[in-house]
């Protein structure tokens, strides 16, 4: 069961994207628990008593709080949840960098489009929990995958870096092994987590937090590739 919330202020609109799910639900054998409401504060009322949604459809033209401004907010206290915008304008994009957006689905929402976001939601959903776990001094530690920022490699160690840093005596290709598909290789020595990437340059990867690692020139065109769909 995922839980889904629609957040439209234009009833019409709403009542066929949750028709289009319903439907989607029936041929995919998923079972969806879909709630409807006509603004962001009517959306953040109820989230102030249950937070466990799992995808947010948000649509960003709406009243005196908009969809993006919705997700930021949510995205204060809530990284996991999925978020999708709904739009008739192609100049909202850049915004949902931001707030990590799953995908934009451009007015009127096809059929076929909502089929692909939401495979690639569910999909996000069932791996959100996959961690790395680490060994060190006869200690195990568990590293969610959403809080490794990059890993980096010295010689015999691997530093898996993130809030904290966690250094552990494998090599780089063994723990790639353990990672996801929000991961890419950089270089030789490096590992970023796409989730954290603020920029592309031909030499190097921005981190949202400001640090910078090495980008061969060789992988430039594949990274942009990668995060075209993880985006």
């Amino acid at each position: 069961m995922y839980r889904l919330a629609i957040c439209d202020d234009n009833q019409t609109d709403a009542a066929y994207l949750q028709t289009l799910l319903k439907r989607w639900a029936a041929s995919a054998g998923t079972a969806l628990n879909i709630e409807s409401f006509p603004s962001a504060e009517a959306f953040l009322f109820r989230y102030e008593e249950d937070r466990s949604f799992d995808l947010l459809l948000l649509d960003i033209e709406m009243g005196q709080m908009s969809g993006v401004d919705l997700a930021r907010k949510i995205r204060q206290e809530n990284r996991l949840v999925q978020i999708v915008f709904i739009t008739g304008y192609m100049e909202y994009i850049s915004e949902g960098y931001d707030v990590e957006a799953l995908h934009y689905l451009i007015k009127p929402v096809t059929e076929e489009k909502l089929r692909t976001v939401l495979e690639r939601a569910v999909q996000r959903l069932d791996s959100r929990e996959k961690a790395l776990c680490l060994s060190m001094s006869g200690t195990v530690m568990r590293i969610p995958l959403r809080e490794i920022h990059y890993l980096e490699v010295r010689r015999n160690y691997v530093t898996v870096c993130g809030q904290e840093a966690w250094t552990v005596k494998k090599t780089l290709n063994e723990l790639e092994k353990e990672l996801d598909g929000s991961f890419f290789r950089t270089d030789r020595s490096h590992i970023v987590n796409l989730h954290f990437v603020r920029k592309i340059t031909r030499t190097q990867v921005i981190l949202k937090d400001g640090g910078e690692l090495p980008l061969s020139r060789k992988f430039y065109e594949e990274i942009n590739r990668a995060m075209i769909h993880y985006f």
